[in-house]
């Protein structure tokens, strides 16, 4: 970080200091992270099971048989995906995508393999 903070985003005050890992404003209260936006901004790099680094629209495939909430049967090994998007899911699952038979559903990238 630099010797200067950034004024205050929500009262523009010049008077901000440094409380841990947050800035803090001492006129309005406001309190926000330290990190810069360019920081946030920067996509994070979502590799497969075997350290393949995955695209939007990329085409994988299950590496291993999983149970399926609220589905008769299960998402069987070697099923083909296609067309995935990269998304903040929750917890740990950042791909949503369409699997034929299933519908749309959000998986995780340690389970998948890129083909």
């Amino acid at each position: 970080m630099s010797d200067t903070l950034p004024p205050c985003p929500n009262c523009s005050s010049e008077y901000t200091y440094q409380m841990d890992a947050l800035l803090v404003c001492p006129e309005c209260g406001h309190e926000w992270n330290a990190v810069s936006e360019s920081e946030e901004t920067a996509e994070a790099v979502i590799k497969d099971a075997v350290g393949n680094i995955l695209q939007d629209g990329d085409t994988v495939s299950i590496t291993k048989t999983m149970k399926v909430k609220g589905a008769q049967s299960a998402l069987k090994a070697g099923t083909k995906v296609r067309n995935i998007r990269l998304v903040q899911g929750t917890g740990d699952h950042d791909i949503a995508a369409k699997v034929d038979g299933f519908g749309q559903m959000e998986l995780k990238s340690s389970i998948v393999k890129k083909i």
